[in-house]
């Protein structure tokens, strides 16, 4: 492992991955689609390199929805469910890992960015200082 390698798996434990590298971006994002997710909640993601991924136990299932133009890709445990990370076409050199699946989730500290803000529900909270877009920032 990478002195700068991040752990994680899913809930029971069939799914184990390393993500080495430096984050590149974090992110709480309110769009529906991972309110779904999320259960309700904003969704938290850290921007790890592509190429620094791998699972090193068990083999997660995919889901993409196809009736979108570029849907995004769902890494998820056939086990348990936890949904572990998302695959984003537009930006290919990195994964979206799931803040709640990483070994140490305090590593995210706080958002870079929040995003989607117009599909944010009156209870979803955007913290002070933190750049905020009702959209994808370009």
């Amino acid at each position: 492992m990478s002195p700068t390698a991040l752990t994680g798996g899913c809930y029971c434990g069939a799914i184990r991955y390393e993500a080495a590298g430096d984050p590149l971006t974090r992110v709480e994002c309110q769009c529906r689609e991972c309110q779904h997710i999320a259960g309700g909640a904003s969704n938290l993601v850290m921007g790890m390199p592509k190429d620094g991924f791998t699972y090193t136990k068990g083999t997660p299932k995919q889901f993409a929805r196809n009736d979108l133009d570029t849907p995004r890709i769902r890494d998820f445990c056939p086990t348990c469910g936890t949904h572990l990370l998302t695959h984003s076409p537009p930006r290919p050199h990195m994964v979206m890992v799931k803040v709640g699946t990483l070994d140490d989730p305090s590593i995210f500290n706080s958002p870079d960015v929040v995003i989607y803000t117009k599909d944010a529900h009156n209870w979803h909270h955007v913290p002070d200082n933190v750049p905020s877009f009702t959209d994808m920032p370009s």
